[in-house]
């Protein structure tokens, strides 16, 4: 442990074995203090950044049906919805009135709208001038496998729409093993790490995240954390990456099996785990939406630099019975509380002035 420790500490990359070192025998707060160092050698200014913006699920309606999922409604569902265009609208200008950069548009797999109804989605949307943050792989597998089209041809059409940038959902874990127990009508780990490498090779900026705390292996968190970090030295197209637990209340994977919700304590480790395996993405995000002020406070000395989303609007985590809420003005207070200078940003980790 002392030489890997003194190794982490000189800034040189672990590989897997050293990982799994770390998760059996390194406690909190060594963890803590290996992923705090890193992230001050990467980012050596006390700052924390966020963003302004709006998780917009633009469906409800998914054929995924995936077991860790409290939000989808099935195809025949009567209480399943598309948002109009001026639900859109509304959400958008509420945004941009609260000083909003940018948009999170997500939705179910909805099996009868055809590509160019995302083109014209886009189109429209782009109309206010906000950045579309938008449609994460599972959504454009989804799309090319309804349209016939390759992947890059899709991409180049929802790119000529106006989409700016991919979010990192739907990686849950990047294992099939995990993929096909829980999501088998979800695209493959290897089509996620396709579909984003496509993306970088075509301009897009993306972020990559991950849901654990569920059926998953340390050994196949592992492989997840790999595929990414292998795919960032290829590319570079990552941003971010936001590590979040399951959240199992109401869902369906809950009720056939007894899993527990992660603890601060877990999820704090396998945050900081993250930092220090992941030594070329730059930014790693807390998760206050599933854990709350006080542990997202935490996080900051645990690798994140980054306070995420104001979250003006978000569902698919409060549809599992999480409610945590807070404003620009709230993340600004518990930013300096925690001791370090708030920072709005763009989706590129842009200041804004």
């Amino acid at each position: 442990m002392r030489n890997l420790i003194a190794k982490i500490e000189a800034g040189e990359r672990i590989e897997g074995e050293a990982f799994l070192r770390l998760t059996r025998d390194a406690d909190l707060h060594q963890l803590g203090m290996l992923a705090d160092g890193v992230r001050r050698r990467l980012h050596p200014r006390p700052v924390v950044t966020y963003v302004i913006d709006r998780n917009i699920n633009y469906t409800d309606v998914c054929i995924s049906a995936c077991k860790f999922c409290a939000f989808f409604k099935a195809p025949d569902d009567p209480h399943g919805e598309v948002l109009t265009r001026e639900q859109l609208a509304d959400k958008i200008h509420e945004t941009q009135a609260l000083g909003g950069t940018q948009i999170l548009l997500q939705g179910g797999l909805h099996p009868d709208k055809p590509l160019e109804f995302y083109e014209e989605m886009l189109r429209f949307i782009k109309t206010t001038g906000i950045h579309v943050h938008g449609f994460s792989p599972p959504e454009i597998h989804h799309f090319a496998q309804l349209s016939g089209l390759p992947i890059a041809t899709v991409l180049e059409r929802l790119i000529a729409a106006g989409l700016d940038s991919i979010p990192g959902g739907g990686a849950e874990i990047l294992c099939d093993r995990v993929r096909q127990e829980l999501a088998p009508k979800k695209c493959s780990a290897d089509q996620w790490i396709g579909i984003m490498e496509q993306a970088h090779r075509q301009g897009l900026r993306t972020t990559a995240t991950m849901m654990f705390g569920h059926i998953e292996t340390m050994e196949e968190r592992l492989e997840h954390l790999q595929r990414v970090r292998d795919l960032q030295d290829r590319t570079g197209g990552f941003t971010a990456f936001i590590p979040w637990p399951f959240q199992p209340d109401h869902t369906p994977l809950a009720a056939a099996r007894r899993i527990e919700k992660t603890t601060a304590v877990s999820y704090l480790r396998m945050l900081a785990l993250s930092r220090i395996f992941l030594d070329n993405i730059a930014n790693i995000q807390a998760s206050w939406v599933t854990q709350g002020p006080k542990i997202a406070q935490l996080s900051l000395f645990f690798g994140a630099n980054d306070f995420g989303s104001t979250m003006i609007e978000e569902n698919v985590v409060a549809a599992a019975g999480v409610h945590f809420r807070l404003s620009e003005e709230e993340i600004r207070r518990l930013v300096r509380d925690a001791g370090f200078e708030p920072q709005q940003r763009l989706m590129d980790y842009t200041p804004v002035c």
